[in-house]
């Protein structure tokens, strides 16, 4: 603990951000980082608590409180605090393959544990992370470390997410001869297309992506395994074969109308964007333009709030969001204690544009939509949504949201985005691979991640469910470990 006295005596200090106005007008990142003088300071009001909650990733009350990855971050911030970015670097990667994207997009499930947090503010830790693996690359010290030696085994990965590209490094710094398809044009699975760029810019990726190409990992994009054939071809070629496909099956909105024009799901939405803005900077107009229009995004999550964002950027006339639960509290409630997860009400930067925008916070709760009404030819003109009030359901005792009778109201609305989660892998690669899946759509496995078929694996959100990067990262790293065992008897990973 470099500090005994910083937490007492040094302030919460945050990076600064480009004023919404200024940062609507492009799809960059807006974030303005401290300096090392200030993050040194941060790094200072580090406690090195005994028992240090922000890397514990322990579940509690059905949430999980700390780090998943299990980061070792009391002894990286006090290396910051040294100004010892070299040594800090290397705890970090300790743990973690990507930093430069969890630094980014992760909603620091570490801060919500930190020890100050429960009398004060919590140490930056996701500002420290980022400010270790950006000092790193200013400095080359991020360069290609291909393995000395090759181990004669070959390693088949099927999708680039977080979940794909951990294994992969993790096997392919073990030895192992690795190949990760990927049915997109660009490697990165949903980092790539469904995170905005002005939350991740891509060339972030594309970085690490060169850097494994150098290191020996294989990369062929455009290329699904989505059929029987491709399934026992690839089971023949390699050794292992690893499933990181994600959860990429959007949930719906079953509701008259449905069928029409100008209601898309929110990740097809966010992808079309991207990929004009990086083939063409959006000159090519492949996308779903929301300029002048009026816009319904139905989620409260962090998609639908990247599809505010995006929806303004784009010039839209209006936005609305639909959440289905009852607004958050401002300040935790007590039934909600530290270290627990704070359910508390979070106004993210598509929000806060909005409310700069157009004078509203643009989330209207405890709402749904009951119909979508249609022109003549077929374009979503209007939709009906209808208030919900909890009610507990007498058979199952669980609290459920249900209509309000009487509360319809009718609104003007020209697109659509659905951003209502996913909820489980595509049916056709689960057919194609013949896996048995649970009810909630997520791939089965046993503790090692082995699915029912031999040789065959399975991480990240095609397991888990929809969940966040640094899960995706940790399942990756596990079932590399898990994988390695299978082939060599033990594991150094």
């Amino acid at each position: 603990m470099g500090k005994p006295t910083g937490f007492l005596e040094i302030e919460r200090k945050v990076s600064e951000e480009v004023e919404p106005q200024k940062r609507i007008s492009n799809f960059k990142e807006f974030h303005i980082h401290l300096n090392k003088d200030q993050q040194a300071c941060q790094g200072a009001r580090c406690m090195d608590c005994g028992v240090p909650f922000c890397q514990s990733g322990k579940m509690l009350e059905g949430m999980v409180s700390g780090c998943p990855l299990n980061n070792l971050i009391p002894e990286w911030n006090d290396l910051v605090y040294h100004n010892n970015y070299k040594q800090a670097l290397s705890r970090l990667l300790k743990t973690n393959n990507f930093p430069e994207f969890t630094s980014r997009v992760c909603p620091a499930l570490c801060e919500a544990a930190c020890t100050c947090g429960l009398n004060g503010e919590p140490v930056t830790v996701k500002e420290n992370e980022h400010g270790i693996i950006e000092d790193a690359y200013e400095k080359g010290l991020i360069k290609p470390c291909p393995p000395k030696q090759r181990i004669d085994k070959r390693i088949a990965i099927i999708g680039s997410g977080p979940a794909g590209l951990a294994a992969a490094d993790q096997l392919n710094k073990r030895g192992y001869q690795v190949t990760v398809y990927e049915r997109d044009d660009r490697i990165g699975g949903l980092l790539m297309y469904g995170i905005p760029n002005m939350k991740l810019e891509k060339d972030v990726i594309d970085c690490r992506v060169a850097i494994m190409k150098a290191e020996g990992v294989i990369f062929k994009t455009n290329c699904g395994i989505e059929t029987k054939e491709q399934v026992k071809d690839l089971l023949n070629q390699y050794d292992r074969v690893i499933l990181a496909c994600g959860s990429r099956k959007a949930r719906n909105i079953e509701v008259p109308g449905r069928q029409g024009k100008g209601i898309y799901y929110a990740v097809d939405y966010l992808t079309m964007v991207t990929k004009s803005l990086l083939n063409s900077d959006l000159k090519d107009q492949k996308y779903v333009n929301t300029k002048d229009k009026n816009v319904l995004v139905i989620g409260g999550g962090d998609t639908g709030n990247d599809c505010v964002a995006t929806a303004i950027r784009l010039g839209c006339k209006s936005v609305m969001q639909l959440e289905m639960m009852p607004e958050l509290p401002e300040i935790r409630s007590e039934d909600n204690p530290w270290p627990q997860w704070p359910r508390i009400k979070k106004t993210d930067y598509g929000q806060e544009e909005a409310i700069a925008i157009f004078g509203h916070d643009p989330r209207c709760y405890q709402t749904t939509v009951k119909e979508f009404i249609l022109d003549k030819k077929g374009n979503v003109k209007q939709a009906i949504l209808i208030s919900l009030e909890p009610k507990e359901n007498k058979e199952t005792k669980r609290v459920e949201m249900v209509p309000v009778s009487g509360s319809e109201k009718t609104i003007d609305v020209d697109l659509v985005l659905i951003a209502a989660g996913f909820i489980g892998c595509e049916d056709h690669v689960a057919k194609a691979f013949g896996i048995k899946v649970a009810p909630r759509g997520n791939v089965l496995s046993d503790q090692n991640y082995q699915t029912n078929i031999k040789n065959l694996y399975v991480a990240g959100d095609m397991r888990r469910g929809q969940s966040l990067v640094v899960w995706a990262i940790k399942e990756g790293r596990e079932v590399a470990r898990s994988v390695d065992i299978d082939l060599m008897g033990y594991s150094n990973l």
